[in-house]
């Protein structure tokens, strides 16, 4: 009996497991010197998907994602990573969670005394990983953002663009379940834009990784939101031509305006939609 009654209860855990959202916010407040930045936010990113968050400066965009990676606390409301509140974690069990994400914020720095390829790999060595393993995945993630030459530079070396690049293949490498993106394309050019866009539509569909991507770029918002990548088919991103872009309805658009959620759903609605405060910032 024991033997029998034990699958249907695994198989009901593993399905929870599936439908237990990769990051959820739930009614989440927070306040800086009594000016309120997000106002009872509440959303959820399923595993695997893609949740591009935009709006206009100060809408609360790099809040949001502090407050997923832990850095700050919300002052009410709940942040689920994995099925865990966050907000009952300590510092302890939040540095290990925050380890296991690939978090890229605005500004952040190289390690001045580091090469390139020492501070790709800094986080796999915190995480332990052998030095046999290390080398090929740093060299890897370096092809990926067109950096596989720099990989002994040191970051005086590099141009405002390499630097941006280099800290993104910092933030991805290792393929973490979840990557945090603040305004990862800012300063690059086009083509460099289109390869960091590119790493992250791979990650999302060939690793599930879940991703939150914070941008003001309508460019940005239709690419990621029209392109998937498919090994069977081309070794590059492709263009999903199809009306419905079935293989894209986990890539949805998030915007904030007065630190509330106006909307929150898939890109096409995003431009057709009524909200006038959506209108004007779509042009």
């Amino acid at each position: 009996m024991n033997a029998h009654s034990s699958e249907p209860l695994s198989s009901a855990e593993g399905n929870k497991d599936l439908l237990t959202p990769a990051v959820e916010f739930r009614d989440v407040s927070i306040a800086f010197d009594e000016q309120l930045v997000l106002d009872r936010v509440s959303f959820s990113v399923g595993k695997g998907e893609m949740k591009i968050i935009t709006g206009r400066a100060a809408s609360g965009k790099s809040t949001l994602l502090k407050l997923a990676s832990g850095l700050i606390r919300p002052d009410s409301g709940q942040i689920f990573i994995n099925g865990v509140e966050i907000n009952l974690l300590s510092e302890d069990q939040m540095l290990k969670l925050r380890r296991s994400m690939g978090i890229l914020f605005q500004g952040d720095a190289l390690f001045s005394s580091l090469t390139v390829g020492e501070n790709v790999a800094y986080p796999l060595v915190e995480q332990g990983w052998s030095e046999d393993d290390i080398e090929p995945t740093v060299r890897e993630v370096l092809m990926q953002v067109g950096l596989e030459k720099a990989i002994d530079l040191l970051p005086e070396e590099l141009s405002v663009g390499m630097g941006r690049r280099a800290s993104v293949a910092r933030a991805v490498v290792g393929r973490p379940e979840i990557i945090l993106y603040d305004s990862p394309c800012a300063g690059l050019d086009p083509i460099n834009a289109h390869r960091i866009c590119d790493l992250a539509i791979r990650l999302r569909d060939t690793e599930r990784v879940t991703s939150l991507w914070v941008t003001t770029e309508l460019a940005e918002i239709k690419y990621l939101c029209s392109h998937f990548y498919d090994p069977r088919f081309s070794q590059d991103t492709m263009l999903d031509v199809s009306p419905d872009k079935v293989c894209l309805l986990g890539t949805k658009v998030l915007m904030l305006a007065n630190g509330r959620v106006i909307f929150d759903d898939v890109e096409p609605a995003f431009w057709t939609s009524p909200n006038e405060e959506i209108r004007q910032f779509v042009g």
